[in-house]
């Protein structure tokens, strides 16, 4: 069994044990249904957010800003830029500096502190952004720029070209850095999740589109990049129920404790339900993918809907 595998067949586990998120399998089939009927466009980049068409420095502008893709417990208080998302704000001011400085080299990665975090990232002032977000950001560059000058001669290329073409063996070597080993214990059991490193290997494949650094054999393996987002539009649009105790507090705005029952469950739920969805599919739709519904999940989120109701928040640097 893949690594791949083994990520369905823990969060299927894990969906079997569930106490507080079921997937209410009696919808799939309807919902696989109108999914079909749903204009599937093909995922694509932001040219304003992403730095795109420079080779090997966009290589390791998406290496970094996938080490950082995390925070989404801490964007309702992230100083954001007009008309853009946590997620947008941070990738325009990365492609910005890139842009004007040009690329972060692994030794300035390796010493960037949380002040220089808030300055590249424009955020100021005080609260949970500037006070812990941005030193887990620092953390988190720091073990890229130490991991890169320490075995892979200061390129993030060397990196990827280590993987050998294959995203599930770039989740691995990821995995050097604690931030990426997305494994949690759930009931004496570790579920493994790996969302921003298969999220690395997907941007890659966009950005170059499938060739060079981007030319990943196994890009059709990969599972959902299980977050906040996804398993919130499957219980908006039915597919997932919750448990009324962990709705109400949700609703409330309650942060859900990162690692705890109820968030694992949140984001197995979601890997479990879209991989039956896509099942479904298949044979109408042979080249679905997971990968692509949750780039149509994701974007059905940035609706005003979706907005409207309390997705679930948790602080941690998975996603």
């Amino acid at each position: 069994m893949g690594l791949f595998d083994e990520i369905r067949e823990g969060c299927r586990w894990v969906c079997e044990q569930a106490t507080h998120v079921r997937v209410a399998s009696e919808r799939l089939d309807a919902y696989a249904t109108s999914l079909l009927s749903t204009r599937l466009d093909a995922p694509s980049l932001d040219p304003d957010a992403h730095y795109l068409g420079h080779g090997e420095d966009t290589a390791s502008f998406f290496v970094v800003l996938d080490t950082i893709n995390f925070g989404s417990g801490y964007f309702p208080h992230l100083r954001k830029l007009p008309n853009r998302s946590g997620y947008f704000t941070i990738a325009t001011h990365l492609a910005s500096h890139y842009r004007k400085h040009g690329v972060l080299s692994a030794e300035s990665l390796a010493g960037l502190t949380a002040d220089g975090c808030t300055d590249l990232f424009g955020q100021r002032g005080t609260g949970p952004v500037v006070g812990e977000l941005m030193t887990r950001f620092a953390q988190a560059l720091n073990a890229l720029g130490t991991l890169l000058c320490e075995r892979y001669g200061g390129r993030a290329t060397a990196l990827l070209e280590a993987a050998d073409a294959r995203a599930e063996r770039l989740v691995e070597l990821l995995r050097a850095m604690p931030f990426f080993n997305d494994l949690e214990p759930y009931r004496g059991r570790p579920v493994p999740f790996f969302k921003r490193s298969q999220l690395l290997a997907a941007d890659l494949g966009l950005a170059f589109g499938g060739h060079d650094w981007g030319a990943f054999r196994d890009l059709d393996r990969l599972t959902i990049f299980a977050d906040n987002l996804v398993p919130h539009v499957l219980r908006v649009d039915g597919v997932l129920q919750y448990d009324p105790r962990l709705l109400a507090r949700i609703e409330r705005g309650v942060l859900i404790e990162a690692g705890s029952p109820e968030e694992i469950e949140l984001r197995a739920a979601a890997v479990h339900a879209v991989d039956l969805l896509a099942q479904r599919m298949r044979p109408l739709a042979p080249g679905i993918t997971e990968q692509r519904l949750d780039y149509l999940l994701w974007n059905r989120g940035q609706s005003r809907r979706y907005k409207a109701i309390p997705r679930h928040r948790t602080r941690t640097v998975f996603y």
